[in-house]
């Protein structure tokens, strides 16, 4: 069976301060802090000891993972399993680089995200060349506010060719054809992040190919949809693996919709959903 994991513990805690984000600025507890680390390791260890699976993994903390450097050690551990077809984290990127050395690029991956007045332009820059140095796959995001289309442009221009910028629409924003425009000159894929995607009743992988799981090891479709399917380390999810239609009216965060069966984001991202690369250069507006 090929599976993937979308992993999500504990952690809530973020060294930056984005006005957008509902969980910025928090502080985890000592104690949070290793009850996060002791969920992650019970999860990279059930990972190590399937070997009937082809596993995919993303890590979708609420916090910034990489500044911990149990995910640092998670992330090297799992590239380098053969059962691991991808590992990949959403990261702001402010961590150091160097860890990656040990790690088979291969298989491991990188979703960064840009937030300006968090970083310095030129300090995030240089890690996305180091990024580029050393041969890491990854992409790099910004959330498309009117504040930070001047950064946007910047980051297209100072970027490699063949690293993907792509653009989140900001959470209840609603574009008009002329505030999407300069977006989607930056990323033609825009118009999938621009508006949500009406999902009720209509298939999707998550639930059969496509899981989220908690630090408890609690298994669910996706992040969105609180049904449980059971738990990950005594197996009773994998009776409830199967085809379902989702059961929300809409989908609007990326990490949901990209695994609607009836979008074509499978085949834009072929052999890099979770680090969000397309398989291609992008070069055309698709009609969504």
């Amino acid at each position: 069976m090929n599976l993937t994991l979308l992993y999500r513990g504990p952690l809530a805690s973020c060294d930056y301060d984005c006005p957008y984000c509902p969980f910025a600025k928090r502080r985890d507890s000592r104690e949070q802090l290793r009850a996060d680390r002791g969920a992650l390791e019970r999860f990279t260890g059930w990972v190590a000891d399937s070997h009937d699976d082809r596993l995919s993994v993303l890590f979708t903390p609420w916090g910034e993972g990489l500044t911990r450097s149990w995910y640092r050690r998670a992330l090297v551990g799992l590239s380098r399993l053969p059962q691991v077809g991808r590992v990949a984290i959403q990261t702001n990127l402010s961590c150091r680089t160097d860890w990656l050395a040990d790690a088979d690029l291969t298989s491991l991956a990188l979703w960064c995200t840009f937030h300006p007045g968090q970083t310095p332009y030129d300090r995030f820059l240089a890690k996305t060349r180091e990024l580029a140095d050393a041969g890491v796959r990854f992409s790099v995001g910004i959330v498309g506010l009117p504040e930070h289309l001047d950064a946007a442009r910047r980051l297209r221009a100072d970027l490699p060719p063949h690293v993907y910028l792509w653009v989140n629409a900001a959470e209840g924003r609603t574009y008009t054809d002329a505030q999407a425009a300069p977006w989607e000159r930056l990323d033609p894929l825009f118009p999938y992040s621009r508006r949500p995607h009406a999902s009720g009743g209509l298939p999707c992988r998550t639930g059969e190919s496509v899981i989220s799981v908690d630090g408890d090891g609690t298994v669910r479709r996706c992040h969105f949809v609180r049904q449980e399917l059971g738990n990950l380390y005594d197996g009773t999810y994998r009776t409830a693996l199967r085809p379902r239609p989702c059961p929300l009216a809409t989908c609007d965060c990326h990490i949901g919709y990209v695994h609607l069966e009836s979008l074509p984001l499978y085949d834009v991202f072929a052999g890099g959903v979770l680090e969000r690369i397309p398989a291609a250069p992008v070069v055309d507006t698709p009609s969504a």
